[in-house]
């Protein structure tokens, strides 16, 4: 049997750590990487001890410039292979744009922009070589959706997000390579706690949110059959349908309307 073995980023919690569930499930061995790295360990006990796969975990912070290069030559050094990458590491910056200083947004693109499309460059030969690999980057439904004010960068780097895979999909799947963009809607994970947002989002309907482990679940069945853009969820494929029928004017007007109950700006 081929052990395979998957790499994915912010995998210390939400639908990263999911992603990890599912994949270890799935039989590949992982490696997680994010900053905090007593969370890491105690992750890769449980996946080891739970699913008999092996994991690895390497502390790294991607808003760091040189922290692709340092990860791929980690992963040469320990002699790993990747065969499935999950570009999951992500965050937004609450308020309006200005609000925060460039620094700040410095960061977040090279997080969720050049930290992306550098492991994907670097790692993507090595499968096209191979005949197989799978990338799934963690985008949003908010990519598809007009974007109102506030998180002003976040719906942005989504978008490139989609465009992105949509386009290498193109290019890499006569190579046995499949490239998927996930667009999951409100989830619950850390990721309200950490932008300040949880009691705002919170006030939201119950329908429209989804669990990790069924983002994940979901993402890696749709990464494994090829597609190139996955919307999780059915109300979230809804909103998606409707974004592309409903005048844009309209949407813009709703956005404008509802959006400053649920966001910081």
């Amino acid at each position: 049997m081929i052990r395979r073995t998957a790499l994915i980023t912010g995998g210390s919690s939400g639908i990263g750590e999911a992603f990890a569930d599912v994949f270890a499930a799935n039989g590949f061995d992982l490696v997680l990487i994010a900053r905090r790295e007593d969370r890491l360990a105690a992750i890769a006990m449980r996946l080891e001890k739970q699913h008999g796969v092996r994991v690895h975990s390497m502390t790294a912070d991607l808003a760091e410039p040189g922290a692709p290069e340092r990860i791929c030559l980690e992963l040469a050094a320990r002699g790993l292979t990747v065969d499935a990458l999950v570009n999951n590491a992500g965050y937004g910056i609450p308020g309006t744009f200005s609000a925060s200083e460039w620094p700040r947004h410095a960061a977040m693109l090279q997080v969720m922009v050049v930290a992306v499309a550098e492991l994907t460059h670097r790692l993507l030969p090595a499968m096209v070589a191979r005949g197989y690999g799978r990338v799934i980057n963690v985008a949003s439904l908010a990519a598809l959706v007009p974007a109102p004010a506030g998180h002003t960068l976040y719906a942005a780097t989504k978008a490139f997000l989609v465009k992105f895979s949509e386009a290498l999909a193109s290019e890499v799947r006569p190579a046995g390579v499949f490239v998927t963009a996930l667009c999951p809607g409100f989830t619950m994970s850390e990721f309200h706690d950490v932008t300040g947002t949880r009691a705002k989002v919170s006030e939201l309907p119950g329908w429209l949110w989804m669990d990790a482990p069924a983002v994940a679940a979901e993402g890696f069945s749709a990464a494994m059959a090829g597609y190139p853009i996955y919307v999780t969820g059915r109300v979230n494929r809804f909103i998606a349908a409707m974004s592309r029928v409903i005048p844009q004017s309209l949407l813009v007007a709703i956005g404008r309307r509802t959006a400053g109950r649920y966001r910081k700006s």
